[in-house]
């Protein structure tokens, strides 16, 4: 694989890489959302958002369309939303590993 497209990986991955970002891409897995109901839920500044979602669209993982004075976000696809689940299902993987070795080392008596 030429090394571009490691570097192309590597920058889509870091993109991924904010806390706000995957909480926005989690909730618009519901379904289209306008962007009063992602602030009301996430809880930030609007510019924060604004600048979270400018990433997003840049990335092409969501889409925005204006219905009046609204902007509402959805996800781009359904690949985002098989991202986020993979990605679930590997952290609770880890976790439960991390958990089972926790316990053995908390019964262990050296």
């Amino acid at each position: 694989m030429p090394v571009a497209l490691y570097q192309a990986k590597a920058e889509f991955f870091r993109m991924l890489g904010h806390p706000v970002r995957i909480r926005v891409l989690e909730l618009l897995q519901a379904g289209p959302t306008p962007v009063r109901d992602l602030l009301a839920e996430l809880e930030i500044e609007p510019s924060s958002l604004s600048q979270q979602l400018a990433q997003l669209r840049r990335a092409g993982l969501v889409t925005a369309t204006r219905e009046g004075s609204t902007v509402v976000y959805t996800l781009a696809g359904a690949d985002v939303a098989d991202l986020l689940r993979v990605a679930r299902r590997i952290l609770t993987e880890l976790i439960t590993d991390q958990e089972a070795l926790l316990a053995e080392l908390r019964a262990s008596t050296d």
